[in-house]
């Protein structure tokens, strides 16, 4: 299987899974347990891009300045700063670890 057929692929099934969605009716999704998984599965799954795309490199698991950044960010976050602070300051610590060396 190439890249774009599995591309291709994973487009067909995401789109298959949107038209199954319409079909569920309306009060199943509203429940309590469904809805509370229907919101964790779009945090998970938001996680799970974050964590591949700082430690990731192609196949292999890369610890370089992205990984404090992430922190930096995390903590900023925690401390309820705002969204130009955090990006600011991740960046910033991603830049001057980067200035000293520390990269992939």
């Amino acid at each position: 299987m190439t890249m774009w057929t599995a591309i291709l692929l994973a487009a067909v099934v995401c789109v298959a899974s949107k038209l199954i969605g319409y079909l569920v009716p309306t009060v199943r999704l509203e429940r309590g347990r469904s809805a509370r998984v229907i919101d964790l599965l779009t945090v998970a799954f938001l996680g799970a891009l974050v964590a591949v795309q700082t430690v990731g490199s192609g196949m292999a698991v890369t610890i370089d300045a992205r990984l404090p950044a992430l922190m930096v960010a995390g903590t900023l976050l925690w401390l309820r700063a705002s969204f130009v602070i955090v990006v600011i300051g991740a960046a910033t610590v991603a830049a001057l670890l980067r200035l000293l060396g520390w990269s992939a």
